[in-house]
């Protein structure tokens, strides 16, 4: 007779997906293993969302300090990026901490932390390997798989760590690079893009294989950001592919070819792969217990359960969608499945989401390119930041406020995009009414703070409605227009 499983639950990774697994079984009384084999937080506090935005935000002070346009003039700047670095380990350690003291804690009241690398060894139990070679077999009635993702390097670029980096790396440089090239022109290749670009201590040269940079966002946004780094000097191969990259020890010379067949041979002192990520599945033994797989290594899943019924996945796993903030919703909606409590699934169609760029990108729903692609027809209004009063007090115009609805009445919301300063905190509101099911009439009836960024949404509404405070006829197309696909 088979001996009982230790654990109600053994979860696989302290990352933002594990974690909250962990913590959310705990809440149902279960007990938990927690399987780590390096830092609590993962990604989404090491080498990843928290210090990357770090940098971010201290590339933007920097910045604006530097501005000469506000009525004041700073003088003798200086800027040491093992400093900047530091104030980013700082940040990254309080968060560890946080994560680590309630771990310890909850160690006391049913979870037990295991540090080690975790292996299938049956379709109920992992072998987790320590870093002194010892193997301990964990046994657990379900699973969840939070293991994460780590970047993706393709053939032939031979990468080392120190001349050719990942975002792994970035932390480890002794000082701002003189010039760097960053191949991939997706969220993370951009938000490092505007890290250096922010600072103005680097050359920074882009190379994107498709027509123009973020080509899952519409044309305007896309364009908006590409010449906001072009005024910063960043140079954008377009349409172009990396025919070579060598490590001369001293530099990096690499060869872009663009879409003429033109080929040009650059040195640059550093280069940063960014070319997506991968799920860190390989070493788990997933087939070898019946556990499907995609051509990329990532979990097939149906509403967090793989095609094993009791093993779960959450997060960069999956690779639906590589953010923290899903990565914790499907950890938490997967424990809720696991255990029979009735839990709403996890609404993709609401999934918000912020870009750190030059300037500030936030989206929720649906954009144009989308709503075209599903086959949905929409309307879109879009209120330029000149006609925002905050905007216009931050003395920070460029960008603007877009709203995308449904084509018909009542006009139920489908999706938001917003580009300039403090565009985040449009988001959350939105994101909760499109989950309602709300139109633009909600929007247009609450009560929205003044002077504040999402007061463009409301007028966006407005607009939309035919009753906008400013008026298409005055300040269209430049600063209103209304369209439809």
């Amino acid at each position: 007779m088979q001996a009982k499983p230790r654990f109600d639950v053994c979860v696989l990774g302290a990352g933002p997906g594990g974690y909250a697994a962990a913590m959310r079984a705990h809440d149902l009384g279960k007990r938990v293993a927690l399987v780590e084999k390096g830092r609590i937080g993962g990604a989404g506090v090491h080498a990843g969302a928290l210090s990357s935005k770090t940098l971010w935000h201290l590339s933007n002070d920097y910045c604006r300090a530097q501005r000469t346009d506000r009525g004041y003039r700073a003088q003798g700047f200086e800027v040491s990026f093992p400093e900047v670095v530091k104030c980013v380990h700082e940040a990254v350690r309080e968060r560890e901490s946080i994560l680590s003291t309630q771990l310890d804690k909850m160690v006391e009241s049913g979870i037990s932390l295991f540090r080690g690398t975790a292996r299938f060894a049956t379709p109920h139990s992992v072998d987790v390997k320590s870093a002194d070679g010892k193997t301990e077999t964990v046994e657990a009635d379900n699973f969840v798989i939070a293991t994460g993702s780590t970047p993706r390097v393709p053939d032939g670029i031979p990468m080392d760590g120190k001349r050719i980096l990942t975002s792994d790396h970035i932390e480890e440089l002794d000082d701002f690079p003189k010039s760097l090239v960053i191949v991939g022109a997706g969220v993370v290749g951009c938000e490092y893009a505007t890290v250096f670009g922010n600072f103005g201590k680097t050359k920074i040269y882009i190379i994107d294989r498709q027509p123009r940079i973020l080509p899952f966002e519409d044309e305007d946004v896309s364009d908006l950001i590409s010449k906001s780094f072009e005024g910063c000097g960043i140079t954008i191969h377009r349409g172009s592919k990396l025919c070579s990259m060598v490590n001369a020890g001293t530099h990096v010379e690499y060869e872009v070819e663009d879409a003429t067949g033109k080929k040009e041979r650059i040195q640059v002192e550093r280069a940063l792969i960014s070319t997506g990520r991968a799920p860190n599945t390989g070493s788990l033994n997933l087939e070898g217990i019946g556990v499907a797989l995609e051509k990329s290594g990532a979990i097939v899943v149906e509403d967090t359960r793989s095609t094993v019924p009791h093993i779960y996945a959450a997060g960069d796993v999956t690779m639906d969608v590589a953010l923290v903030n899903i990565a914790e919703l499907e950890g938490r909606h997967a424990v809720e499945r696991m255990f029979g409590v009735e839990a709403k699934p996890v609404r993709y169609e609401a999934l918000s989401a912020i870009m750190f760029l030059k300037p500030e990108v936030a989206s929720v729903g649906l954009n144009e390119l989308s709503a075209k692609a599903k086959g949905i027809p929409y309307r879109v209004g879009v209120v330029h930041n000149k006609l925002v009063v905050r905007n216009l007090a931050m003395r920070a115009t460029e960008g603007f406020v877009k709203l995308v609805v449904a084509k018909d009445p009542p006009y139920r919301l489908l999706g938001l995009r917003v580009v300039g300063p403090q565009a985040a905190s449009t988001i959350q509101g939105v994101a909760f009414l499109i989950d309602r099911g709300a139109t633009l009439e909600d929007i247009e009836h609450c009560v929205h703070p003044h002077p504040a960024i999402p007061e463009g949404v409301q007028e966006c509404a407005r607009l939309l409605l035919g009753r906008s405070i400013h008026k298409v006829e005055v300040f269209g197309p430049e600063l209103l227009w209304v369209g439809e696909g």
